[in-house]
């Protein structure tokens, strides 16, 4: 029997609702288990964490503990076409084994609202992409 672990982590999905890998997870002693640390009342914490925030570097903060507390990488960046709303920009995680499917669209999506809510945020997003140089340096010419 496998030694128990010192810390709870996510329940099994139903199966076939997830590919998420947990049972080889856990069959590897090697293997990266910190995304099952995130369980369900976790993850909760975590959404409402991500509704919460109210700047750029905020977001990044909570970014760089997802990727350090919990192997999570969070990206976001404008998509190929002209972002004009927050859906011109591309929110994911990065595929990772033992990261739940309901986790990789329900973090995506906290962030999409958080960043609905702050154009502010989304404003700095681009900026830090090199989307908006031109675009302040123009209206002072003007």
């Amino acid at each position: 029997m496998p030694e128990p672990l010192p810390f709870p982590i996510r329940k099994e999905c139903p199966p076939g609702a997830c590919i998420c890998g947990r049972d080889e997870l856990l069959a590897d002693p090697h293997a990266d288990i910190r995304a099952l640390r995130l369980t369900r009342e976790e993850e909760k914490r975590l959404i409402a964490r991500i509704e919460g925030i109210t700047s750029y570097a905020d977001l990044m903060h909570v970014a760089d503990l997802m990727r350090a507390q919990l192997g999570i990488v969070l990206r976001i960046a404008p998509r190929a076409n002209e972002v004009r709303t927050v859906r011109g920009l591309s929110i994911r995680l990065d595929e990772q084994p033992g990261l739940c499917r309901k986790i990789r669209q329900s973090v995506p999506a906290a962030v999409r609202r958080c960043l609905e809510r702050s154009p502010d945020i989304v404003y700095a997003i681009l900026n830090a992409h090199d989307l908006l140089t031109d675009a302040g340096s123009a209206s002072d010419a003007g």
